[in-house]
């Protein structure tokens, strides 16, 4: 399944670089044969899992057990299609693609996977030879790269989830499957693009697994569920859910699109991301946690830990997280996410910031809402003087749409030179929340001391591209 980097950040050009031009051309569709609603985040939700109420669907579905959609109208199964066909390989070869990178090769025989790849370029021929002569698998990885549409479907799910969203496209032909049994930790949502797919699914062993994993087939008992995808076809298994597919012996080929998202998303990751920081600011007025630790600890047996004390401090921890008495700080996810996600789904000029630059008297709202997040984070420049907490406003208008989902690794040097956004004195937060939480605001009514320091604010965000001027 589709993984991002388990680094902070993902190695990307700068933020000078263009944006390079989609390589594809947009699909077209009249609006009666499009299924899916693209007005809002929670609409083409709304209309990807139709015709399931939202909900319902994640009162009685998510995270908790599969749900199989079958779609008899032909426009969903032309839609879906023109998704991604085995016919767009030629083309998509012609591009420039590598395996390993962007196509894996695979084929599970006696319930182990094989791995056909070669070295450098990917043919279309070779392709096709795979597929017709040794019944493999082609497994391409995150193909919003390069289709439109999913750049445009995903996009508007990553609003959605407030989460990461990647896709693998896997082409199988008849009487083979590609994969082993398995289970994934991701939540995952099938669209059936071509031809039929059998899917066994079977009782997790792991509930909402933390991580990928091969399952042994003595260990999985038997399936809870026995599926066949049809063209148009929608299925959802949550993360954990172990499952295996096949191509029935008649069909040609089958063509599936794998959707998935919230891989590092629970209670548990987001605990990971903010204690240190609440540890940090508590142990600035407990003396009590500044205190040293016994000699020789660290050299000794877990025995010689004072678990009394550790859990006397993580209590007071909570209280005080409880009362309010401490702030709550998602620093890394919240980065992570803004820096690794896609771009809004439009045209490069209407990024671009707006003809009229604002000034005291005008109307304002904020662009992109849904692609920025605001922090409160210690200043990253590196001084001698007291650590100084800042303002973040961070974005995604800038990321670069071929390398979603990817992966790669950046030092600190690195992630400060690709940093995408802009930082303000504390002083300012309230006014951004103030533009956050407004449809529209006049520039004279936000609440900071000076008219100068109003007019900075809002020119910072509109040289950016994140603010309208009504």
């Amino acid at each position: 399944m589709p993984k991002k980097s388990k680094a902070k950040n993902v190695k990307r050009r700068s933020s000078d670089d263009e944006q390079r031009p989609p390589k594809q051309s947009r699909v077209k569709h009249s609006d009666t044969s499009m299924p899916l609603c693209f007005h809002s985040p929670v609409s083409l939700f709304e209309s990807l899992i139709q015709p399931m109420g939202t909900e319902q669907f994640f009162r009685e579905f998510w995270e908790k057990k599969p749900l199989h959609l079958q779609r008899s109208d032909s426009s969903t199964a032309s839609y879906y299609q023109s998704l991604f066909q085995l016919s767009d390989l030629q083309s998509l070869c012609s591009q420039g693609l590598n395996y390993y990178r962007d196509i894996n090769v695979v084929r599970c025989i006696n319930g182990k996977k094989e791995v056909l790849n070669k070295e450098g370029q990917v043919k279309s021929s070779v392709l096709t030879k795979y597929l017709v002569q040794n019944k493999a698998t082609i497994q391409f990885h995150q193909p919003q790269r390069f289709k439109d549409e999913l750049w445009r479907i995903q996009e508007k799910l990553e609003c959605f989830f407030g989460a990461l969203v990647g896709s693998n496209v896997y082409i199988t032909p008849q009487k083979s499957q590609g994969l082993p049994v398995h289970y994934d930790d991701v939540e995952v949502f099938i669209l059936q693009l071509e031809g039929q797919k059998q899917w066994l699914l079977y009782s997790p062993t792991v509930p909402l697994a933390a991580d990928y994993s091969v399952e042994l087939e003595e260990r999985i008992g038997s399936p809870t569920h026995n599926i066949i995808l049809k063209a148009g076809d929608l299925l959802y298994f949550p993360r954990g859910t172990i499952h295996q597919a096949s191509t029935p012996a008649g069909v040609d080929h089958s063509t599936h699109l794998t959707l998935s998202t919230y891989q590092r998303m629970s209670w548990g990751d987001l605990l990971l991301d903010i204690f240190p920081s609440l540890l940090c600011d508590s142990s600035r007025t407990d003396v009590s946690l500044r205190e040293g630790m016994p000699r020789r600890l660290l050299m000794g047996s877990s025995e010689g830990v004072d678990t009394k004390r550790l859990a006397t401090y993580l209590r007071s921890l909570a209280d005080e997280m409880e009362t309010g008495m401490l702030e709550v700080h998602s620093t890394h996810m919240k980065r992570d996410f803004i820096m690794n996600r896609l771009p809004p789904y439009s045209q490069q000029e209407l990024l671009t910031p707006s003809e009229r630059i604002p000034v005291l008297d005008d109307l304002v709202c904020l662009r992109f809402k849904d692609h920025m997040v605001i922090t409160v984070e210690p200043s990253q420049e590196r001084t001698d003087e007291a650590t100084e907490l800042v303002v973040f406003v961070l974005h995604s208008l800038k990321n670069q749409r071929e390398n979603h989902m990817m992966g790669g690794i950046c030092d600190e040097e690195e992630e400060r030179d690709i940093f995408r956004g802009l930082k303000f004195p504390l002083s300012h937060l309230q006014a951004l929340q103030q533009l956050q939480q407004a449809e529209q605001l006049a520039v004279v009514q936000l609440q900071l001391p000076t008219e100068e320091t109003k007019l900075s604010l809002v020119l910072a965000l509109w040289s950016e591209g994140l603010l309208d001027v009504l």
